[in-house]
């Protein structure tokens, strides 16, 4: 066991071991050469227990370490952190909102339309999050409608301490189902989500169920997961989910990602949502005009490719950067289709549905400085083959006739702070067959308290 002279004397001078010892070794290795070995005999001695010694003081310190980690340090270090947010938004549309729809798909049961017209205070946050103890950690967000009312957004616990990379998570929690539909609304780069997550996934799901995430020791980000799910809303059904043992929906995503110089990183997904609905009802008007409430009950798979690319300079967005990001949906509905399943009109008529549908979007925002950003979406969908079996007709579903629907957005904000938010988005909507949908949306977006960090 080697160490050298300088390295020893530093390792004396911090563990306060008197160096004169050391000095009086250097004086034997002057004498003949048997009290040259007894001088270095004894030198060897000294630094053997000197290493005892740091290996004892490092047990110790290991041992408090551990101690203290499972125990509060502070009266107050399990207080959750809170915070609010808090959106208001005035829109002008060209179109009545009550009369919103996305032809070529079967409506959803999630909140899918723009906001209404005029002055109003968007959906707003309040969270709480803190360590439960040194295994698990909780998140409650409750969303508060405009209209009165609050809803559990998201409430879960999640491990802190697996072993190799692995990470449990339980409660009610975004999906892992593509990249946007992770992200809080508060976060979104535009006022509303893409019409492809309308369409496939009720705008943003949330479901009850449990995530095992798994991300590997490598310099390449990888990770990997599983979701088993309720089903509790859409694309699933009935909206609440069925009363039933087991599972309503699985998930299985994964994710790669890396950096490309020092300005540049980079993140591609894929995932895949299974469920089979039953009894997923939805309103609708058939070709006579007639209110009904059809109903679905069969399989529904959707596929999700992800990617998202971010440059700054040095990796420091202070001053300027540049988001690109998009997704491709793709999903196949075979199944029961029920028209009028509530008897309104002369009696329910049962037959058969199979559809390949699909939809993408693409969008970038520039920060072109400090304060302000800018970005343009372009949304896409295609209503692919929609093919129903007899005695089930067109006319009695009028909104599956084909038609693609699309989207062009531009917004420009300003950010004072990292905790508020001044937009101006402008929109062409063409959801609809009929007529096009041009949108004015001005929106604050303000944050309360303390916030974890974002999403890549």
């Amino acid at each position: 066991m080697f160490i050298d002279r300088a390295a020893r004397l530093a390792l004396c001078a911090a563990l306060g071991v008197p160096l004169g010892a050391y000095a009086a070794g250097d004086v034997d290795q002057q004498k003949p050469r048997d009290g040259q070995r007894q001088g270095q005999e004894q030198y060897e001695q000294r630094i053997e227990a000197l290493e005892r010694r740091l290996s004892e003081v490092e047990a110790t310190a290991n041992q408090a370490a551990v101690q203290a980690s499972s125990r509060p340090a502070s009266a107050n270090a399990l207080n959750p952190a809170i915070s609010l947010i808090l959106n208001g938004i005035y829109a002008d549309r060209s179109q009545d909102p009550a009369r919103f729809r996305i032809d070529g798909f079967v409506p959803t049961m999630g909140e899918v339309a723009p906001p209404a017209r005029g002055l109003s205070l968007g959906e707003s946050e309040i969270a709480f999050a803190a360590n439960i103890d040194h295994m698990f950690r909780g998140t409650l967000v409750a969303s508060l409608a405009s209209e009165g009312g609050a809803d559990v957004e998201e409430g879960y616990i999640q491990t802190l301490a697996l072993s190799s990379g692995f990470t449990l998570k339980a409660g009610r929690f975004f999906s892992g189902v593509g990249y946007q539909n992770q992200v809080h609304a508060h976060a979104w780069d535009f006022t509303d989500a893409p019409l492809a997550n309308k369409v496939f996934l009720g705008g943003q799901l949330a479901d009850d169920g449990i995530q095992l995430k798994w991300i590997a020791p490598s310099d390449l980000y990888v990770d990997l997961g599983a979701e088993a799910g309720r089903g509790r809303k859409f694309p699933a059904g009935p909206d609440g989910g069925r009363d039933k043992n087991g599972f309503g929906s699985g998930v299985l995503f994964a994710h790669l990602g890396g950096d490309i110089g020092a300005s540049t990183a980079w993140q591609l997904g894929i995932s895949h949502l299974q469920t089979s609905p039953q009894d997923r009802s939805y309103a609708d008007l058939d070709s006579t005009g007639t209110s009904v409430t059809n109903s679905f009950a069969g399989r529904s798979r959707l596929w999700v490719l992800d990617g998202i690319l971010k440059w700054a300079p040095y990796g420091n967005p202070t001053e300027t950067s540049f988001k690109l990001q998009g997704e491709y949906f793709r999903r196949s509905e075979d199944g029961e289709l029920v028209y009028d399943a509530l008897g309104q009109s002369a009696g329910p008529r049962t037959g058969t549905l199979s559809s390949r549908q699909s939809g993408w979007y693409v969008q970038g925002v520039y920060q072109f400085a400090p304060l302000w950003r800018v970005g343009v979406r372009y949304d896409r969908l295609d209503a692919g083959r929609v093919a129903l079996g007899a005695p089930l007709a067109a006319g009695y579903f009028p909104i599956l006739n084909a038609y693609d629907p699309r989207r062009e957005t531009a917004m420009l904000d300003w950010n004072p702070s990292e905790f508020s938010r001044i937009r101006v988005q402008l929109a062409r909507d063409r959801s609809r067959r009929d007529a096009a949908d041009h949108q004015l949306f001005v929106q604050y977006i303000v944050s309360l308290g303390a916030h974890g960090a974002h999403k890549f």
